[in-house]
Protein backbone atom coordinates (compact mmCIF):
# COMPACT_ATOMS: atom_id res chain seq x y z
CA UNK A 1 0.00 0.00 0.00
CA UNK A 2 1.18 3.18 -1.08
CA UNK A 3 1.81 6.41 1.79
CA UNK A 4 -0.30 8.62 -0.73
CA UNK A 5 -3.06 5.70 0.00
CA UNK A 6 -2.59 5.92 3.68
CA UNK A 7 -2.87 9.41 3.99
CA UNK A 8 -6.80 10.35 5.05
CA UNK A 9 -7.72 12.73 2.29
CA UNK A 10 -8.53 15.95 3.39
CA UNK A 11 -12.62 16.97 3.00
CA UNK A 12 -13.57 20.61 2.48
CA UNK A 13 -15.10 21.39 5.58
CA UNK A 14 -11.69 19.82 7.34
CA UNK A 15 -9.69 22.49 9.13
CA UNK A 16 -6.22 23.40 6.87
CA UNK A 17 -4.29 25.99 7.91
CA UNK A 18 -2.99 27.56 4.58
CA UNK A 19 -0.90 30.33 3.31
CA UNK A 20 -2.49 30.46 0.03
CA UNK A 21 -5.97 31.00 2.14
CA UNK A 22 -4.85 34.59 3.66
CA UNK A 23 -6.45 36.53 1.19
CA UNK A 24 -9.61 34.72 1.85
CA UNK A 25 -9.79 35.26 5.58
CA UNK A 26 -9.06 39.24 4.93
CA UNK A 27 -12.28 39.02 2.02
CA UNK A 28 -14.08 37.58 5.40
CA UNK A 29 -12.81 39.96 7.57
CA UNK A 30 -13.64 42.66 5.34
CA UNK A 31 -17.40 41.29 4.90
CA UNK A 32 -17.75 41.67 8.93
CA UNK A 33 -16.45 45.21 9.22
CA UNK A 34 -18.82 47.46 8.80
CA UNK A 35 -21.20 45.86 11.25
CA UNK A 36 -17.87 45.04 13.43
CA UNK A 37 -17.20 48.64 13.93
CA UNK A 38 -20.55 50.21 13.72
CA UNK A 39 -21.73 48.65 17.09
CA UNK A 40 -19.03 50.37 18.84
CA UNK A 41 -19.64 53.75 17.19
CA UNK A 42 -22.87 53.47 18.08
CA UNK A 43 -22.09 53.01 21.60
CA UNK A 44 -19.06 54.33 22.47
CA UNK A 45 -16.94 51.87 22.76
CA UNK A 46 -13.70 51.91 20.93
CA UNK A 47 -13.31 50.24 17.21
CA UNK A 48 -9.90 49.37 17.76
CA UNK A 49 -10.75 46.98 20.80
CA UNK A 50 -13.75 45.67 18.58
CA UNK A 51 -11.60 44.67 16.17
CA UNK A 52 -9.33 43.29 19.12
CA UNK A 53 -12.35 40.79 20.89
CA UNK A 54 -13.47 40.26 17.47
CA UNK A 55 -9.85 38.31 16.47
CA UNK A 56 -9.34 37.02 19.58
CA UNK A 57 -13.37 35.62 20.42
CA UNK A 58 -12.90 34.03 17.03
CA UNK A 59 -9.97 31.92 17.46
CA UNK A 60 -10.97 31.25 21.54
CA UNK A 61 -14.63 29.81 19.50
CA UNK A 62 -12.33 27.69 17.26
CA UNK A 63 -10.25 26.24 20.61
CA UNK A 64 -13.72 25.70 22.13
CA UNK A 65 -14.98 23.45 19.02
CA UNK A 66 -11.74 21.89 18.01
CA UNK A 67 -11.74 23.79 14.67
CA UNK A 68 -14.56 22.38 13.23
CA UNK A 69 -17.07 25.53 11.90
CA UNK A 70 -16.22 28.28 9.74
CA UNK A 71 -17.73 30.73 11.34
CA UNK A 72 -16.33 34.02 12.10
CA UNK A 73 -17.53 36.07 16.42
CA UNK A 74 -17.85 39.97 16.30
CA UNK A 75 -19.92 42.43 17.73
CA UNK A 76 -23.27 41.64 18.61
CA UNK A 77 -26.39 44.42 17.50
CA UNK A 78 -28.47 42.91 19.89
CA UNK A 79 -26.59 44.40 22.56
CA UNK A 80 -26.47 48.08 21.11
CA UNK A 81 -29.68 49.73 23.36
CA UNK A 82 -28.66 47.90 26.65
CA UNK A 83 -24.85 49.02 26.19
CA UNK A 84 -26.55 52.57 25.72
CA UNK A 85 -28.75 52.50 28.66
CA UNK A 86 -26.27 50.87 30.78
CA UNK A 87 -23.43 53.30 29.94
CA UNK A 88 -25.91 56.51 30.67
CA UNK A 89 -27.26 54.82 33.97
CA UNK A 90 -24.20 52.72 35.41
CA UNK A 91 -21.63 54.35 33.56
CA UNK A 92 -19.19 52.07 31.38
CA UNK A 93 -17.30 49.78 33.21
CA UNK A 94 -20.54 48.77 35.58
CA UNK A 95 -22.12 48.01 32.16
CA UNK A 96 -18.93 45.91 31.04
CA UNK A 97 -19.58 43.72 34.11
CA UNK A 98 -23.73 43.71 32.68
CA UNK A 99 -21.78 42.37 29.16
CA UNK A 100 -18.76 39.83 30.85
CA UNK A 101 -22.04 38.10 33.10
CA UNK A 102 -23.95 37.36 30.33
CA UNK A 103 -21.91 34.98 28.97
CA UNK A 104 -22.95 32.72 31.69
CA UNK A 105 -26.12 32.54 29.44
CA UNK A 106 -24.79 30.51 27.07
CA UNK A 107 -22.33 28.51 29.45
CA UNK A 108 -26.15 27.58 31.29
CA UNK A 109 -27.57 26.88 27.69
CA UNK A 110 -24.63 25.00 26.50
CA UNK A 111 -24.39 22.88 30.10
CA UNK A 112 -28.46 22.08 29.87
CA UNK A 113 -27.61 20.90 25.54
CA UNK A 114 -25.34 18.76 26.87
CA UNK A 115 -27.23 16.89 29.86
CA UNK A 116 -30.10 16.82 27.54
CA UNK A 117 -28.74 16.10 24.33
CA UNK A 118 -29.10 18.05 20.91
CA UNK A 119 -32.46 16.64 20.62
CA UNK A 120 -34.34 18.09 23.17
CA UNK A 121 -32.69 21.62 21.12
CA UNK A 122 -34.30 19.96 17.62
CA UNK A 123 -37.78 19.31 19.48
CA UNK A 124 -37.90 23.05 20.28
CA UNK A 125 -36.62 24.18 17.40
CA UNK A 126 -37.29 22.41 14.29
CA UNK A 127 -37.33 23.57 10.41
CA UNK A 128 -40.43 25.03 10.53
CA UNK A 129 -39.01 27.55 13.12
CA UNK A 130 -35.17 27.83 12.33
CA UNK A 131 -35.67 27.66 8.26
CA UNK A 132 -38.06 31.39 8.77
CA UNK A 133 -35.77 32.26 11.40
CA UNK A 134 -32.75 32.81 9.39
CA UNK A 135 -34.50 33.99 6.63
CA UNK A 136 -35.37 36.97 9.09
CA UNK A 137 -31.82 37.37 9.59
CA UNK A 138 -31.73 38.11 6.01
CA UNK A 139 -34.98 40.09 5.67
CA UNK A 140 -34.27 42.43 8.46
CA UNK A 141 -31.12 43.57 7.60
CA UNK A 142 -32.28 43.94 4.12
CA UNK A 143 -33.22 47.99 4.71
CA UNK A 144 -29.64 48.37 6.09
CA UNK A 145 -27.76 47.07 2.74
CA UNK A 146 -30.27 49.04 0.32
CA UNK A 147 -29.85 52.27 2.46
CA UNK A 148 -25.94 51.81 2.34
CA UNK A 149 -26.39 50.93 -1.13
CA UNK A 150 -28.17 54.25 -1.85
CA UNK A 151 -25.62 56.58 0.22
CA UNK A 152 -26.84 56.83 3.58
CA UNK A 153 -26.16 55.32 7.13
CA UNK A 154 -27.31 51.82 8.07
CA UNK A 155 -30.72 53.59 9.78
CA UNK A 156 -31.43 55.78 6.45
CA UNK A 157 -31.08 58.64 8.63
CA UNK A 158 -28.29 60.54 6.90
CA UNK A 159 -27.43 60.87 3.17
CA UNK A 160 -23.44 60.67 2.93
CA UNK A 161 -23.18 60.51 -0.59
CA UNK A 162 -25.44 61.25 -3.32
CA UNK A 163 -28.00 59.08 -4.61
CA UNK A 164 -27.12 58.91 -7.99
CA UNK A 165 -23.44 58.50 -7.76
CA UNK A 166 -24.12 55.83 -4.55
CA UNK A 167 -26.09 53.97 -7.29
CA UNK A 168 -22.85 53.90 -9.65
CA UNK A 169 -20.91 52.77 -6.61
CA UNK A 170 -22.83 50.07 -5.27
CA UNK A 171 -24.18 48.50 -8.14
CA UNK A 172 -20.69 48.24 -9.35
CA UNK A 173 -19.72 46.25 -6.31
CA UNK A 174 -22.32 44.19 -6.66
CA UNK A 175 -21.63 43.51 -10.49
CA UNK A 176 -18.20 42.32 -9.89
CA UNK A 177 -18.83 40.47 -6.87
CA UNK A 178 -22.05 38.72 -9.33
CA UNK A 179 -19.63 38.10 -12.07
CA UNK A 180 -16.77 36.96 -10.60
CA UNK A 181 -18.60 34.53 -7.95
CA UNK A 182 -20.19 32.72 -11.39
CA UNK A 183 -17.40 33.66 -13.88
CA UNK A 184 -14.38 33.74 -11.92
CA UNK A 185 -11.54 31.05 -12.52
CA UNK A 186 -9.08 29.10 -10.10
CA UNK A 187 -7.86 31.51 -7.01
CA UNK A 188 -10.29 34.97 -8.33
CA UNK A 189 -13.51 33.02 -8.19
CA UNK A 190 -12.89 32.71 -4.24
CA UNK A 191 -12.35 36.34 -3.71
CA UNK A 192 -15.57 37.54 -5.19
CA UNK A 193 -16.59 40.08 -2.61
CA UNK A 194 -12.64 41.61 -2.71
CA UNK A 195 -12.90 41.82 -6.12
CA UNK A 196 -16.47 43.53 -5.75
CA UNK A 197 -14.87 45.70 -3.16
CA UNK A 198 -11.92 46.56 -5.11
CA UNK A 199 -13.96 47.43 -7.94
CA UNK A 200 -16.30 50.02 -6.16
CA UNK A 201 -13.31 51.39 -4.43
CA UNK A 202 -11.72 52.30 -7.58
CA UNK A 203 -15.56 54.26 -8.73
CA UNK A 204 -15.44 55.94 -5.95
CA UNK A 205 -12.18 57.48 -6.05
CA UNK A 206 -12.66 57.99 -9.61
CA UNK A 207 -16.35 59.78 -8.54
CA UNK A 208 -14.44 61.56 -5.84
CA UNK A 209 -16.36 60.34 -3.30
CA UNK A 210 -14.10 59.32 0.15
CA UNK A 211 -12.88 61.74 2.96
CA UNK A 212 -9.09 60.57 3.69
CA UNK A 213 -7.90 63.44 5.89
CA UNK A 214 -8.07 60.96 9.12
CA UNK A 215 -6.01 58.45 7.27
CA UNK A 216 -3.16 61.07 6.96
CA UNK A 217 -3.64 62.11 10.52
CA UNK A 218 -4.07 58.81 12.03
CA UNK A 219 -0.64 57.35 13.60
CA UNK A 220 0.38 54.17 12.06
CA UNK A 221 0.68 52.56 15.02
CA UNK A 222 -1.53 52.80 18.76
CA UNK A 223 -2.55 50.33 21.43
CA UNK A 224 -6.07 49.51 21.38
CA UNK A 225 -8.01 51.63 24.22
CA UNK A 226 -8.69 48.92 26.63
CA UNK A 227 -10.97 49.57 29.59
CA UNK A 228 -11.68 46.96 32.33
CA UNK A 229 -15.35 46.08 33.81
CA UNK A 230 -16.62 46.42 37.69
CA UNK A 231 -19.40 44.59 38.84
CA UNK A 232 -22.57 45.47 40.49
CA UNK A 233 -26.39 43.36 40.30
CA UNK A 234 -28.65 46.06 39.00
CA UNK A 235 -26.74 46.14 35.08
CA UNK A 236 -25.80 42.22 35.59
CA UNK A 237 -29.39 41.71 36.20
CA UNK A 238 -30.45 44.03 33.33
CA UNK A 239 -28.42 42.54 30.58
CA UNK A 240 -28.31 38.98 31.06
CA UNK A 241 -32.12 38.22 30.16
CA UNK A 242 -31.03 40.30 26.90
CA UNK A 243 -28.19 37.59 26.03
CA UNK A 244 -31.24 34.97 25.12
CA UNK A 245 -32.12 36.71 22.08
CA UNK A 246 -28.60 36.81 20.56
CA UNK A 247 -28.18 32.85 22.00
CA UNK A 248 -31.31 31.92 19.62
CA UNK A 249 -29.81 33.55 16.89
CA UNK A 250 -26.63 31.86 17.38
CA UNK A 251 -28.45 28.37 16.50
CA UNK A 252 -30.34 29.82 13.87
CA UNK A 253 -26.22 30.51 12.70
CA UNK A 254 -25.03 27.00 13.12
CA UNK A 255 -28.33 25.37 11.65
CA UNK A 256 -27.77 27.95 8.56
CA UNK A 257 -24.13 27.28 8.33
CA UNK A 258 -24.61 23.25 8.55
CA UNK A 259 -26.97 23.70 5.77
CA UNK A 260 -24.57 25.57 3.70
CA UNK A 261 -21.57 22.74 4.05
CA UNK A 262 -23.88 19.86 4.27
CA UNK A 263 -22.16 18.93 7.73
CA UNK A 264 -24.05 18.76 11.13
CA UNK A 265 -22.32 20.73 13.34
CA UNK A 266 -25.30 20.73 15.84
CA UNK A 267 -23.63 17.20 16.27
CA UNK A 268 -19.87 17.21 15.87
CA UNK A 269 -18.37 19.61 17.43
CA UNK A 270 -22.07 19.81 18.79
CA UNK A 271 -24.35 22.93 19.22
CA UNK A 272 -23.44 23.01 23.37
CA UNK A 273 -19.67 23.60 22.12
CA UNK A 274 -20.51 26.21 19.68
CA UNK A 275 -22.66 27.85 22.46
CA UNK A 276 -19.78 27.52 24.90
CA UNK A 277 -17.23 29.16 22.64
CA UNK A 278 -19.80 32.19 21.72
CA UNK A 279 -19.94 32.47 25.57
CA UNK A 280 -16.49 32.09 26.01
CA UNK A 281 -15.80 35.04 23.61
CA UNK A 282 -18.36 37.30 24.63
CA UNK A 283 -16.97 37.15 28.52
CA UNK A 284 -13.21 37.80 27.09
CA UNK A 285 -14.63 40.70 24.82
CA UNK A 286 -16.45 42.61 28.20
CA UNK A 287 -13.23 42.02 30.52
CA UNK A 288 -10.85 44.31 28.00
CA UNK A 289 -13.95 46.81 26.75
CA UNK A 290 -14.86 45.30 23.67
CA UNK A 291 -19.13 44.90 23.08
CA UNK A 292 -20.51 41.17 22.77
CA UNK A 293 -19.63 38.56 20.23
CA UNK A 294 -21.88 36.49 17.64
CA UNK A 295 -21.96 34.94 15.12
CA UNK A 296 -21.86 36.92 11.99
CA UNK A 297 -24.42 36.17 9.54
CA UNK A 298 -22.85 38.08 6.69
CA UNK A 299 -19.67 35.58 7.19
CA UNK A 300 -22.14 32.83 5.99
CA UNK A 301 -23.46 34.56 3.76
CA UNK A 302 -19.63 34.58 2.39
CA UNK A 303 -19.02 31.19 3.07
CA UNK A 304 -22.36 30.35 0.98
CA UNK A 305 -21.24 32.57 -1.93
CA UNK A 306 -17.34 31.78 -2.03
CA UNK A 307 -18.09 28.18 -1.22
CA UNK A 308 -15.06 28.07 0.86
CA UNK A 309 -15.74 25.82 3.97
CA UNK A 310 -12.53 25.41 5.06
CA UNK A 311 -12.40 26.87 9.00
CA UNK A 312 -8.94 27.86 8.86
CA UNK A 313 -10.19 30.30 7.05
CA UNK A 314 -11.40 31.76 10.24
CA UNK A 315 -8.16 31.77 12.00
CA UNK A 316 -6.97 33.92 9.10
CA UNK A 317 -9.42 36.19 9.34
CA UNK A 318 -9.47 36.63 13.39
CA UNK A 319 -5.62 37.07 13.14
CA UNK A 320 -6.29 39.91 10.21
CA UNK A 321 -8.49 41.47 13.00
CA UNK A 322 -6.07 40.99 15.85
CA UNK A 323 -3.46 42.91 13.49
CA UNK A 324 -5.75 45.62 12.43
CA UNK A 325 -6.68 46.27 16.29
CA UNK A 326 -2.63 47.54 16.24
CA UNK A 327 -2.16 49.02 12.97
CA UNK A 328 -4.26 52.63 13.58
CA UNK A 329 -3.66 53.94 9.99
CA UNK A 330 -4.81 51.04 8.35
CA UNK A 331 -8.16 50.37 10.49
CA UNK A 332 -8.58 54.23 9.63
CA UNK A 333 -8.45 53.27 5.75
CA UNK A 334 -10.68 50.64 5.99
CA UNK A 335 -13.44 52.02 8.19
CA UNK A 336 -13.20 55.06 5.37
CA UNK A 337 -14.58 52.79 2.25
CA UNK A 338 -17.49 54.91 0.85
CA UNK A 339 -20.39 53.16 2.34
CA UNK A 340 -22.07 52.63 -0.85
CA UNK A 341 -19.07 50.23 -1.71
CA UNK A 342 -19.97 47.65 1.07
CA UNK A 343 -24.19 48.54 0.66
CA UNK A 344 -23.73 46.71 -3.00
CA UNK A 345 -21.82 43.66 -1.36
CA UNK A 346 -24.73 43.67 1.53
CA UNK A 347 -27.39 43.34 -0.61
CA UNK A 348 -26.32 39.96 -2.14
CA UNK A 349 -24.68 38.57 1.45
CA UNK A 350 -28.39 39.36 3.24
CA UNK A 351 -29.90 37.76 0.24
CA UNK A 352 -28.25 34.82 0.40
CA UNK A 353 -28.88 34.36 3.66
CA UNK A 354 -32.82 34.48 3.23
CA UNK A 355 -32.18 31.95 0.29
CA UNK A 356 -30.52 29.66 2.82
CA UNK A 357 -33.70 29.82 5.58
CA UNK A 358 -35.87 29.30 2.37
CA UNK A 359 -34.14 26.39 1.53
CA UNK A 360 -34.25 25.02 4.82
CA UNK A 361 -37.90 24.83 4.45
CA UNK A 362 -38.03 23.49 1.37
CA UNK A 363 -35.38 20.56 2.73
CA UNK A 364 -37.18 19.52 5.79
CA UNK A 365 -40.27 19.03 2.74
CA UNK A 366 -43.05 20.92 4.93
CA UNK A 367 -46.49 21.81 3.31
CA UNK A 368 -46.76 25.27 4.19
CA UNK A 369 -50.43 25.22 3.41
CA UNK A 370 -51.14 23.22 6.58
CA UNK A 371 -52.61 25.84 9.12
CA UNK A 372 -49.74 24.96 12.12
CA UNK A 373 -47.12 25.41 9.57
CA UNK A 374 -48.53 28.76 8.09
CA UNK A 375 -49.26 30.68 11.26
CA UNK A 376 -45.97 29.52 12.84
CA UNK A 377 -43.88 30.45 9.66
CA UNK A 378 -46.26 33.68 9.05
CA UNK A 379 -45.62 35.16 12.35
CA UNK A 380 -42.01 34.08 12.83
CA UNK A 381 -41.39 36.69 9.57
CA UNK A 382 -44.28 39.11 9.83
CA UNK A 383 -43.19 39.60 13.95
CA UNK A 384 -39.91 40.00 13.02
CA UNK A 385 -39.16 42.15 9.50
CA UNK A 386 -42.34 44.30 10.62
CA UNK A 387 -40.25 45.80 13.76
CA UNK A 388 -43.09 44.30 16.38
CA UNK A 389 -41.81 44.62 20.04
CA UNK A 390 -42.86 44.06 23.27
CA UNK A 391 -41.33 45.43 26.76
CA UNK A 392 -42.26 44.22 29.94
CA UNK A 393 -40.31 47.38 32.16
CA UNK A 394 -37.10 48.12 30.98
CA UNK A 395 -36.57 45.37 29.28
CA UNK A 396 -37.40 44.74 25.25
CA UNK A 397 -37.77 42.52 22.78
CA UNK A 398 -38.19 42.36 19.30
CA UNK A 399 -36.41 42.13 16.13
CA UNK A 400 -34.71 38.72 15.58
CA UNK A 401 -35.32 37.55 19.22
CA UNK A 402 -38.61 37.90 19.55
CA UNK A 403 -39.19 36.21 15.87
CA UNK A 404 -37.37 33.66 17.28
CA UNK A 405 -39.02 33.09 20.44
CA UNK A 406 -42.23 33.19 18.88
CA UNK A 407 -41.58 30.36 16.94
CA UNK A 408 -40.28 28.41 19.81
CA UNK A 409 -43.65 28.74 21.60
CA UNK A 410 -45.91 28.60 18.50
CA UNK A 411 -44.20 25.44 17.76
CA UNK A 412 -44.96 24.40 21.39
CA UNK A 413 -48.20 25.68 22.05
CA UNK A 414 -50.08 24.51 18.85
CA UNK A 415 -51.50 21.22 18.57
CA UNK A 416 -50.09 19.50 15.80
CA UNK A 417 -52.49 17.90 12.94
CA UNK A 418 -52.65 14.05 12.14
CA UNK A 419 -50.69 13.87 9.43
CA UNK A 420 -47.62 15.24 12.10
CA UNK A 421 -47.78 12.86 15.35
Amino acid sequence: MSSASTRREIAPTDYNFRFRDCLVGAQMLFVAFGALVLVPILTGLDSNVALFTAGVGTLLFQICTRGKVPIFLASSFAFIAPIIYGVQTWGMPQTLGGLVCSGLVYFLLSGLIRWRGTDVVLRVLPPIVTGPVIMVIGLILAPVAVHMALGKTGDGAVVLVPENTALWISMTSLTVTVLVSLMGKGFLRLMPILCGIAAGFIVSIFLGVGEWTKVAATPWLQMPSFTFPEFAWEPILFIMPITLAPAIEHFGDVVAISSITGRDYLKDPGVHATMFGDGVATMAAGFVGGPPCTTYAEVIGAVSLTRVFNPAVMTWAAMCAILLSFVAKIGAFLGSIPVPVMGGIMILLFGAIMVVGLNTLVRAGKDLMEPRNMIIVALIIIFGVGGMQFSIGSFKLGGIGLAALTGVVLNLLLPKSRTQQ
